[in-house]
């Protein structure tokens, strides 16, 4: 019988600038009684993450630009949160500033609303995160710190929520990948009929971020979640490999 279990790490702490979130995913493990597995995927909240690397702002630090103030005006946005988001876009994809709604690429390649700079999950003061700048790179970090404590070989996924362009709704997404292929590509094989399947190479690092999201929640204050049972391919992975080209994306 196939089966995934989602486990949600209940036990860690309001994550600080420099704290060290593979030692705190590990006590969280021993405290639960939890030993990671051959083939587990860890998936982690892009905000522990981004507080652990000190991407915050506080909005009493920033100088808004006039660009960030025209923006800015008659929308729920302050110039200083619109100056956070500038700062952080590469490109900008589609604005609605009736509706307050900036979709921006980010130096990553993400396309997200508001470059994926959130208010949500930081305090009370007025706080901005901004996205890891190298989410790949912070994955592998813990993937190799936990594969050496627990002698295993697993999957490290950073998850962040996105909108969809031709859907309602957001879902979690990987944004960092560290032990795994994203895809699992059926491209070339057969099916059941005998049909030749032409294209589908299904995301499955995105598949798990957002199972795992069923457990972590928005307002559970459970970051870090194991998923155990899911097939995938040991692979040296990277979220940039999901990012369509801009010369294939018919929504751009």
């Amino acid at each position: 019988m196939k089966k995934v279990e989602i486990i949600g790490l209940d036990g860690i702490p309001d994550v600080k600038p420099g704290d060290d979130v593979a030692a705190l995913i590990e006590g969280a493990l021993k405290a639960l009684g939890l030993l990671l597995e051959d083939g587990d995927i860890l998936v982690v909240s892009q905000k522990v993450v981004s507080k652990a690397e000190g991407q915050i702002v506080r909005a009493v630090d920033v100088r808004p630009s006039p660009l960030a103030r025209r923006l800015s005006q008659d929308i729920d946005k302050t110039p200083e949160h619109m100056e956070v988001i500038l700062r952080n876009t590469a490109r900008i994809v589609r604005m609605d500033r009736r509706r307050g709604i900036f979709i921006m690429a980010t130096p990553h390649g993400f396309v997200c609303a508001n470059a994926g700079v959130d208010r949500s999950n930081v305090g009370k003061e007025e706080v901005y995160t901004a996205l890891p700048e190298d989410p790949d790179g912070t994955a592998d970090a813990i993937r190799r710190r936990l594969e050496k404590s627990f002698s295993v070989r697993i999957a490290v996924v950073v998850s962040d929520t996105f909108g969809r362009p031709w859907r309602l709704g957001q879902t979690d997404v990987a944004l960092g990948i560290s032990g795994m292929s994203p895809f699992r590509d059926y491209r070339g094989l057969v099916d059941p009929y005998g049909y030749e399947l032409k294209s589908t190479m299904v995301a499955v690092v995105d598949e798990v971020a957002a199972a795992a999201e069923l457990v972590k929640g928005k307002l559970d204050g459970v970051p870090v979640t194991l998923v155990r049972g899911v097939v995938f391919e040991v692979a040296r992975g990277s979220s940039r490999d999901l990012v369509r080209r801009m010369e294939e994306d018919l929504f751009l």
